[in-house]
């Protein structure tokens, strides 16, 4: 049971990183089309 617990453990971190990274990635995409729509630049 132990060993479970240490893999599930391990293993939600690289599956946090990705729900991060997605939500970053959906929001910079997300502005840049708003931009574009608008003509104006992100930076």
């Amino acid at each position: 049971m132990q060993t479970f617990l240490i893999t599930a453990y391990i293993l939600v971190w690289p599956l946090l990183t990705l729900i991060v990274l997605s939500a970053l990635t959906y929001g910079v995409v997300k502005d840049y089309r708003d931009a574009r729509k608008k003509g104006t630049r992100v930076v």
